[in-house]
Parts: C-alpha cells; sequence; structure tokens
C-alpha cells in the first residue's frame, strides 16, 4: 500500500516561490494532498510543500510533531531523522534537500491526516494573525545555521521524549516556531522557539532526576 500510495501524483497546491507563505496555506496544502491517496506519504507531502526551502521543510516534521499522529508507532523517529538530515544538509550547505527513500515511504492513512489538519485549522487562524516580519536579524541567512543545530539538537531528544505525555508537542512547537520564524521572517518566533527549547531541556532533566 506504501509503494503504490508513493508512486501515485500528489495534489497540487497554490503558494509562493519557495513554498507555503503562512500557516493556513502550509496545512492547506497537507489537507489537499490527503484528497488523493487513500494513503498518503512523506513523499506526496514533500512534493506539496517543495523541498528547497528550509523553512516548510521544517515545519512539516513541526506539524506532524504537534498533531496526535505521532501516536502512531515509528512516526515520531521518523520525524527525528528527517529534521536532522535536513537540517545536517543546511549546515553542509545544501539549499535542495534529500531524504532516504524509507522516510519518504513512510505514510498515514488520509482520514488520521485530514482530522489531525483540522484540529490545527483555529490555532492556525489565529498565529497568522500575530506573525508579521520584526526582528529581522535573527533570521537572517548566518541565524539559519543557529536554527538548523537548534533543530538537530531537538530531533535528537525526541525519541527520550516520547517517554513523557506531551513531550513531542513541546519539541514539535520549538520545530513549528522556528520553521515560521524563517518563513516569515519574525524574530520573535526565533525567541518563543527558544523558549521552548528550556522547556524541553526541563522535561530532559526532569528524566535524569527521576
Amino acid at each position: 500500500m506504501k509503494d503504490e500510495a508513493l508512486e501515485r501524483e500528489p495534489a497540487s497546491c497554490d503558494t509562493g516561490q519557495d513554498g507555503p507563505v503562512d500557516l493556513q496555506s502550509f496545512l492547506a496544502c497537507l489537507e489537499r494532498v490527503g484528497n488523493s491517496p487513500s494513503q498518503v506519504s512523506v513523499q506526496h507531502l514533500i512534493d506539496a510543500i517543495g523541498s528547497r526551502s528550509f523553512g516548510p521543510m521544517i515545519l512539516l516534521p513541526g506539524i506532524l510533531a504537534i498533531s496526535p499522529l505521532t501516536g502512531i508507532p515509528g512516526i515520531a523517529t521518523a520525524i527525528a531523522v528527517f529534521v536532522m538530515l535536513v537540517s545536517g544538509q543546511l549546515l553542509m550547505g545544501r539549499d535542495h534537500f534529500w531524504l532516504p527513500r524509507w522516510v519518504l515511504q513512510r505514510s498515514v492513512s488520509r482520514g488520521k491526516l485530514r482530522k489531525s489538519l483540522r484540529l490545527l485549522q483555529r490555532p492556525a487562524r489565529w498565529v497568522d494573525k500575530v506573525v508579521k516580519s520584526r526582528l529581522r536579524v535573527l533570521t537572517s541567512r548566518p541565524a539559519h545555521f543557529v536554527t538548523a543545530l537548534l533543530c538537530i539538537l531537538i530531533a535528537a531528544t525526541m525519541p527520550v521524549l516520547d517517554l513523557v505525555p506531551f513531550a513531542n508537542t513541546t519539541a514539535g512547537l520549538a520545530l513549528t516556531s522556528f520553521a515560521l520564524s524563517l518563513i516569515a521572517r519574525d524574530g520573535l518566533l526565533f525567541l518563543l522557539a527558544l523558549g521552548f527549547c528550556t522547556g524541553i531541556l526541563w522535561f530532559i532533566l526532569e528524566l535524569l532526576v527521576f
């Protein structure tokens, strides 16, 4: 079923030159893909958002980590590998991201995907109202490498955070905030993401203590 889904043509969506321009358009892309095959693969999702822009490529695993889909066995691990590979390639200077076939073939049912995305629609409308270009120095090209390094560290903690209820949601919020900060050039979101990173550190310390 996964191979069959991977070979089908993904749904297209209207985005900016470098991918979706805000959170609502990003979710719309993913939901239109969910209208196509019965099983939606990671390859379908990447084809919809584009694979040449770091922001959307990190926003995808961030959204998936926030959604109930992380309850599916193996999804959290696939998200962590996805983030590490994309962020690592950015640190190496690549602008077109490669992922192994086993990650691209990971798939979920169309129904579960659409249900998860609909839960995020209302928060997305609110987020798009408050996100704007500001403190752009924190989202400049050199800052991309800082963001990539932090995303790698977040991904490295995800298998451990899976032991704590809702901890990976915090990781997803951090990834989503970093990604949106790059897409919207919003440095305040970068600072918010750092706050979520502090929360992740607290979770890790709690696990070590107990």
